[in-house]
């Protein structure tokens, strides 16, 4: 399967996929982890890491706790 990550609103609201699919779960990750503040900053509140149709785990907040 591809892992790739899920876009949505706070209120689960689904608002895109990134494009990039990743070969392992470490991948999706490290991505992740490089890439969550432009996410944010483009109007996603949250992601959710899928593999294929399968919820691995999410909704995870881009945002700070407050």
């Amino acid at each position: 399967m591809a892992w790739s990550w899920r876009l949505e609103k706070a209120d689960g609201r689904p608002v895109g996929v990134v494009e990039e699919t990743f070969t392992t779960q470490a991948d999706a990750e490290s991505w992740l982890g490089e890439n969550w503040r432009g996410l944010r900053d483009e109007g996603a509140d949250q992601v959710t890491l899928l593999d294929g149709e399968s919820t691995i785990y999410g909704p995870m907040s881009l945002h700070d706790p407050e």
